[in-house]
């Protein structure tokens, strides 16, 4: 049996979440894939990032939130495309939204724009995210700002 690739598990792995499977066990293979195969770094943060975007969507708020704080803070993170750094953020940002965590929806919003404005700019999800963030009542420093960047009033 061939070994998938590690980006291969954690997009299996989404999409059976999308489906309402909540097949998690593919992130551990592919953790463990990218872990011994691939020697961690990016590999491990592209699981990672899959793990969060699974959690935010299933509504385990809380260890998702811990996740993606440690995903942000390590070296693999840093060392993934911008594309995609921005992608994942625009995905947990959709999730928390859909949660009802808008500020924290908002943050991730923003780091989406700070990281790759153009992927922000470009992808209709913001839209969506930022339309629901902004009727917060409390929403992050700097929202208003990406609001008129987007012509969303």
């Amino acid at each position: 049996m061939v070994a998938a690739r590690p980006a291969a598990a954690p997009g299996r792995a989404l999409a059976a979440a999308g489906r309402g499977d909540d097949d998690r066990r593919l992130l551990d293979q592919a953790a463990t894939f990218a872990g011994t195969v691939g020697g961690g770094g990016v590999e491990l943060a592209e699981v990672e990032a899959a793990r969060v975007v699974v959690e935010v969507t299933a509504g385990d708020v809380g260890p998702a939130t811990v996740r993606h704080q440690r995903l942000l803070a390590g070296d693999g993170w840093r060392r993934l495309p911008v594309e995609h750094r921005a992608a994942y953020l625009l995905d947990v940002a959709r999730g928390w939204a859909e949660a009802g965590d808008l500020p924290q929806a908002g943050r991730a919003l923003l780091d989406a724009e700070r990281t790759a404005p153009s992927e922000v700019q470009d992808r209709p999800v913001a839209r969506e995210v930022l339309t629901a963030v902004a009727r917060y009542g409390t929403a992050p420093l700097g929202l208003d700002r990406l609001a008129a960047a987007l012509h969303i009033t």
